[in-house]
């Protein structure tokens, strides 16, 4: 066997990676939690397109699904409420060529995120976004959050929540730019996974919204869609989903959805009951930020140096003689 042909079989074995090599420290989520699906999910879709852990980040904010970067054998960065997105835009801008992912929460993105949410959208950068929506403060022990039902008794709602629930899909849908929306639940694991796969392979920002349960705080709010499947809406379309034949045999309420008509959608993402699965909306036409800006354009060291010496500069205090021999 040649030298040339010896080092490129070692090569592929080298880049081949297992779902062991995604797996990084125990789940410390409750038992049920829909956190454990999705993150499953993932670690199932790293396998299968084989990213290499080196060039994968998962960035966070701060609730109970912003403990996933811990969970994953990859770089990661848990930043504090509501601040994943300008953190993960600041990674993509230095390095677009790395995989990056951010895993935020309905209080993390939709609260005291919300604004910076709002203009990721707006920049479509190459993101893979997933909000793990469980309509409830859980990490902090059962708040009211954007995205609670009207009527959900919690700490600060005592006697219920008064105001409507914000729609993370609509609200998505109605910013300039966007170009990948859908939705999943955490009991459809086969559609998770194919909903997943298909926004990282979206080139631009992928924002998914994932319905879950959280047993601890909201046990039973979920009972009604697990027990009658025709409480869910399946979109199906040749440029979208294809659901199994086995899937479709439970879930016989289905829809043929075209995802780039940007209008059907936003009807779609309007129905609570039934909850819809599948994409809504998807446009690849859409510019990316990063690729406006010319992000990641090669920097050497000393180039890096002489950028920070000019700003140094700029508040630096010179005796006159050095002063006067610099600006020479």
């Amino acid at each position: 066997m040649g030298s040339a042909l010896s080092q490129y079989i070692i090569k592929l074995h080298e880049e081949h990676h297992t779902l062991e090599d995604y797996q990084g420290g125990v789940p410390r989520w409750c038992s049920g939690c829909g956190d454990n699906a999705i993150l499953t999910a993932v670690q199932r879709l790293c396998r299968d397109e084989d990213l290499a852990p080196e060039r994968t980040v998962f960035v966070s904010g701060i609730g109970c699904s912003s403990r996933f970067p811990h969970y994953m054998k990859t770089y990661g960065f848990h930043g504090i409420h509501g601040r994943a997105f300008p953190l993960a835009e600041g990674v993509k801008m230095a390095r677009p060529d790395l995989n990056v992912f951010i895993n935020t929460g309905d209080g993390d993105c939709c609260s005291i995120g919300a604004a910076h949410w709002i203009h990721a959208i707006r920049y479509n950068m190459n993101l893979t976004v997933i909000l793990h929506d469980n309509q409830i403060y859980g990490l902090t022990k059962k708040q009211a959050s954007p995205t609670s039902a009207i009527g959900t008794k919690s700490n600060t709602t005592p006697r219920g929540s008064v105001l409507e629930a914000m729609n993370p899909l609509t609200v998505t849908l109605g910013v300039q730019n966007a170009s990948f929306v859908a939705q999943g639940v955490d009991w459809m694991p086969e559609m998770l996974y194919d909903i997943i796969s298909k926004a990282y392979k979206h080139r631009g920002f992928s924002f998914v919204r994932i319905i879950q349960r959280c047993p601890e705080w909201l046990p039973k709010t979920f009972e009604p869609w697990l027990h009658d499947p025709s409480k869910t809406l399946l979109l199906t379309h040749k440029n979208g989903l294809q659901p199994s034949a086995e899937t479709s045999r439970i879930y016989k309420n289905q829809r043929e959805h075209d995802p780039l008509n940007i209008h059907q959608a936003r009807e779609i993402a309007s129905s609570i009951d039934p909850i819809p699965v599948g994409i809504l909306y998807h446009d690849p036409s859409v510019p990316c930020y990063e690729d406006l800006r010319g992000a990641g354009a090669p920097r050497t060291a000393e180039a890096i140096r002489a950028g920070l010496d000019k700003e140094f500069d700029k508040f630096t205090i010179w005796p006159d003689e050095e002063r006067a021999q610099r600006a020479a």
